[in-house]
């Protein structure tokens, strides 16, 4: 793919008049290449998970158990809806039903599909982006390790049918070639992140009584000391959502992890509570009526099993590998909520 004179191989920012984006990318190179990332990220997902035997799974975009906000430490709005007379929610993500099809499929299932949240789109965040999750056997660690493999995966697929062309945003694709000869990527606990960096409100911010989070900041600052892709650990539990597992021994951290890369968290990876009893106590210290979740119990009841799961946002993933600190022009098709759009 060659940029013309008129329209040089860098993003339009047709989201600042979203009325006359599509008129824009119709002819814009930018737009024709982002067709080509998307299509090259949903090959590259099916070529992975089928050779590890775990199967795609087809999810409904509504819900009435929505996983965000859920809790104290909750860092995102759901968006409800009326379908016929019937309040309900577009899916901020499938993860809970990931987890109902991973016990009719053991070795696990997955999608890349839409999300959608509430909070208006900055540079980072988007109203409606896209979701490559998994769900799968085992604990926090299996779930990690598979994570690189599937980043290092999409990155040989991008380097091999597309290294010219991002290379023309990019500058070069020196780091696609540095991801690939990674064996493994840095992890630090957050308490020990905290420790690195400095208790300080610039790098860590109070969500709730008892429940902290690292600021953007320090997100940038840990992949400045530690490398460029790193793994963040065991959050404060009543930061993250109550369905992470309490780790062994310390009900005050969850099994959980973000990796950082690119403009910061660009997967977040967690193991779930196994049995319905952990599932009551989280919802209790996380001020969430049971009542909610009836059916998530009643699926440990008659199904236990501990399972993994994490999801990648693929327009941040994006950003990563075109170099890029926008995410508003990663949409192939605008949407801002509280606005009518077309098409």
């Amino acid at each position: 793919m060659h940029a013309t004179e008129a329209y040089p191989l860098a993003a339009p920012s047709t989201w600042r008049a979203p009325d006359s984006h599509f008129e824009i990318a119709l002819s814009h190179p930018w737009y024709r290449m982002l067709l080509q990332l998307t299509d090259v990220m949903q090959r590259a997902t099916v070529d992975f998970w089928s050779g590890r035997g775990v199967r795609a799974a087809y999810l409904p975009v509504t819900t009435g158990s929505i996983s965000s906000p859920m809790g104290l430490g909750s860092d995102s709005s759901p968006v409800r809806v009326e379908l016929e007379g019937v309040p309900t929610y577009l899916a901020d993500s499938m993860q809970f039903l990931l987890e109902y099809s991973c016990r009719m499929w053991e070795q696990g299932t997955y999608y890349v599909m839409p999300s959608f949240r509430g909070e208006a789109p900055d540079p980072t965040h988007l109203c409606q982006f896209y979701h490559s999750e998994a769900e799968l056997p085992g604990g926090l660690e299996s779930v990690m390790d598979t994570v690189e493999a599937y980043v290092r995966h999409l990155g040989r697929a991008y380097l091999d049918e597309m290294g010219s062309t991002i290379a023309q945003v990019a500058g070069n694709t020196e780091h696609i070639e540095r991801l690939l000869t990674l064996e493994s990527f840095p992890r630090v606990a957050f308490t020990e992140a905290v420790e690195l960096l400095g208790d300080s409100p610039e790098y860590v911010t109070e969500v709730a009584e008892g429940a902290r989070a690292l600021t953007r900041k320090a997100e940038k600052a840990l992949m400045e000391k530690l490398g460029e892709f790193v793994w963040v650990t065991h959050f404060d539990h009543l930061s993250v959502p109550f369905y992470q597992a309490f780790e062994a021994g310390d009900p005050s951290r969850a099994r959980n992890g973000d990796l950082l890369f690119g403009v910061g968290e660009t997967v977040g990876a967690g193991e779930r509570h196994a049995t319905a009893g952990e599932v009551r106590t989280a919802l209790a210290e996380h001020r969430v009526p049971e009542e909610d979740y009836a059916w998530y119990l009643r699926m440990r009841e008659l199904s236990p099993m501990k399972t993994s799961g994490f999801g990648l946002g693929v327009e941040r993933f994006f950003l990563w590998l075109l170099r890029h600190d926008d995410i508003r022009d990663m949409q192939m098709l605008q949407r801002v909520n509280g606005h009518q759009i077309n098409p």
